[in-house]
């Protein structure tokens, strides 16, 4: 993290029990807060150091990973795919009227299997 956003994990212990070790994974868990990872993409410590859930602490490197190559100064190898960007488009009047008198198949055809002339409930008729 210190190499993204320097300062963002002040002290890393080298050495430690359990609990020193886990303090490291909490410092680093900040520290993608800090970076501006999303709360609810961020695994938690024990899914890491239990290795609970790793394709947790998987799905939150990529998040970090989406957030790191949108900063301008990242000059480094990309990771998962690129944060979307906005692509806002303007449109005339006159645009906007043509699609109106447009008719598309997304509002529903009557073409194709159907469920008209069946009727819930009454029995089928089967004569030998």
């Amino acid at each position: 993290m210190n190499k993204l956003k320097p300062k963002s994990v002040k002290k890393i212990h080298a050495k430690g029990g359990n609990f020193v070790l886990m303090q490291n994974i909490e410092a680093f868990q900040n520290g993608m807060k800090a970076y501006g990872v999303p709360h609810d993409e961020i695994f938690q410590t024990v899914d890491l150091f239990e290795a609970r859930n790793v394709h947790q602490v998987v799905l939150s490197l990529g998040a970090l990973a989406r957030l790191v190559s949108n900063k301008p100064d990242y000059t480094g190898p990309a990771y998962g795919p690129k944060m979307s960007s906005e692509n806002k488009r303007e449109f005339t009047e006159e645009q906007l009227r043509a699609g109106d008198a447009h008719v598309s198949l997304q509002y529903g055809s009557n073409k194709g299997a159907s469920q008209a002339g069946l009727n819930m409930g009454k029995q089928r008729s089967v004569h030998d």
